[in-house]
């Protein structure tokens, strides 16, 4: 028996990829996913022996179906349930946003359907642009807690800025302030003296999905790319701006990075603590204690409109790719978008190229310049037919831009984590606000219109006459879209 399985060493090990190759594939046709999708992995099971079957266990597997991030604990917390209460709207709150937001009132509605993402109405917000604001702003609330520091990071490095947001964090914990702290294990990177540090100083931590080379499943792709900061209930953060030192301009930078983030002191803040809570509950593997110092009564005299939407495996629906589709629909003058990653499902590029054509001035911001060599070859495939339509498009040039905006009509804005691709749609944690302020959209849009002045328009003219092997690459880079 040995040596027969000496012999035909390389024959069973074929037959055996293709036995489970077949398996795999028909699972993902019994799953009615999107054909494009389904092909890809057809493609890619049958025609590459031993890889194909990576990534399909890499990317292929629906954890949202399969509910392994079961949130009930956090749910049914007491607690929480009166947190929600307490952010019911009174009839007075519910008119003021009907008369803002006019026949906008279908986004809201979309969202309310989902409990964990009510209306909120009594928030104060400042936009912060890049990372040298943002750090500037968070390392004063980090200082300035007594209660609680819940912090929870795609990317969390300890360089030059992430020491000093780390250093407050030690201080804190040693001087009693809670501080709890979830960083992605694939996105961040932590020197064992950090932890150490950390241990030594009370603050407690864990990373999100270890991947270990023996546990390398699907676990490695979804990813929890959320960037979440909650100081004492009141104030929160949210948006695109991780911790480390690639975020901040300075003298020593060697690329200009433009990003965009938001402060929120008020109710929203309730539920991006929820949201961080649900996370805590899953990395730590143990129950929580809840308290109702983790949401505390805020006295807030502005009224800026917001809800948190979320995705990712946790969630029954793609709430961001939801909220972003019917603001397009429901557009009438603008819709300015900035985004990294430019690669979007049939459902996003059929709205865009709607509104386009019914009259309204859709402008998209991708950089010219990516960081992913795919990524931005398949960024290009998805343009021409958008120009053809009349979206207009450009290209930020000054350095990368990784803020993920969308502005629409002056009514409604979004900042967050989620960027116009298959992985932040469906694959990966995100986390947006979705605010309802003319004051906040006009700044956003003024904004935008700064980054145009950084940026170069795409000729469809030329574009169309790109060299044949440059179509050739971004065709070729199209067809792992599904998966990227």
């Amino acid at each position: 028996m040995i040596d027969f399985i000496k012999d035909h060493f390389w024959s069973i090990l074929i037959i055996a990829n293709y036995a489970l190759a077949i398996s795999a594939i028909v699972t993902v046709l019994l799953k009615n996913i999107n054909p494009t999708k389904t092909v890809s992995y057809i493609i890619i099971l049958a025609l590459f022996p031993f890889f194909g079957l990576i990534i399909y266990y890499l990317f292929g597997q629906q954890y949202r179906k399969t509910k392994i991030f079961n949130r009930k604990h956090i749910i049914n917390s007491n607690i929480i349930q009166s947190a929600s209460k307490s952010m019911k709207m009174e009839g007075k709150d519910l008119r003021k946003i009907n008369e803002k937001l006019d026949d906008k009132i279908k986004l809201v509605k979309l969202l309310r359907a989902s409990e964990r993402s009510p209306l909120t109405v009594r928030n104060e917000v400042d936009i912060l642009f890049n990372g040298e604001v943002k750090f500037e702003r968070l390392l004063t609330d980090l200082n300035n807690a007594t209660k609680h520091i819940h912090i929870e990071y795609y990317i969390i490095k300890d360089d030059t800025i992430g020491t000093k947001v780390l250093d407050v964090l030690c201080e804190k914990a040693r001087n009693g302030v809670e501080v709890k702290m979830s960083y992605d294990d694939v996105g961040s990177k932590l020197t064992s003296k950090m932890k150490q540090r950390l241990n030594e100083s009370g603050v407690e931590h864990f990373p999100f999905m270890p991947v270990l080379f023996s546990s390398l499943t699907g676990k490695s792709n979804y990813r929890n790319h959320r960037k979440i900061a909650v100081i004492d209930g009141e104030i929160g953060y949210v948006g695109g701006i991780n911790i480390s030192d690639n975020y901040v301009n300075n003298e020593s930078s060697t690329l200009y990075w433009r990003d965009t983030h938001l402060r929120i002191y008020g109710e929203a803040v309730k539920v991006l603590q929820f949201h961080f809570l649900t996370t805590w509950d899953f990395v730590t593997e143990a129950s929580i204690e809840i308290k109702d110092s983790y949401f505390p009564e805020t006295i807030c005299e502005k009224d800026v409109a917001i809800q948190i939407a979320a995705s990712g495996p946790d969630t029954d629906w793609a709430n961001i790719m939801e909220a972003i589709l019917t603001a397009i629909n429901n557009a009438e003058h603008y819709i300015y978008i900035t985004t990294p990653y430019f690669i979007p499902n049939d459902q996003v590029v059929t709205a865009m190229q709607i509104a386009a054509k019914i009259g309204v001035d859709v402008k998209l911001i991708v950089p010219k310049n990516s960081d992913s060599w795919i990524a931005q070859h398949a960024t290009n495939s998805f343009l021409e037919p958008l120009m053809e339509a009349g979206v207009q498009i450009y290209r930020y040039s000054k350095g990368f831009v990784h803020a993920k905006t969308m502005v629409v009509d002056e009514v409604f804005s979004t900042i967050g984590t989620c960027n116009f691709d298959n992985r932040s749609f469906n694959i990966n944690f995100e986390i947006n606000a979705l605010m309802y302020d003319i004051e906040q959209s006009k700044l956003l849009k003024a904004k935008f219109l700064e980054d145009l002045e950084d940026s170069e328009i795409i000729n469809l003219e030329d574009w169309i006459k790109r060299p044949r092997f440059d179509k050739l690459k971004e065709s070729f880079s199209r067809l792992w879209a599904p998966m990227l």
